[in-house]
């Protein structure tokens, strides 16, 4: 059986699929509220990360928000 992975900011990410967004950025210690993502070219709102899906071969790229002056 091949490993099943996901490729987050360019590196692949070993990860049992399907997954929501939100738990993948859980087991990553990302707070979901803490993070900006897009899911294969597309940006996903927050009210979107416990409901959609990642399968095998899906790439995410993830920015922390932070704030400050």
């Amino acid at each position: 059986m091949n490993d099943q992975f996901v490729i987050a900011n360019g590196e692949r990410i070993t990860a049992l699929c399907p997954l929501s967004i939100e738990d993948f950025l859980l087991d990553h210690d990302l707070l979901p509220r803490s993070v900006v993502v897009e899911h294969n070219g597309e940006a996903v709102a927050p009210s979107e990360f416990r409901i959609r899906q990642l399968f095998a071969g899906d790439r995410l790229e993830i920015v922390k928000i932070v704030a400050g002056g």
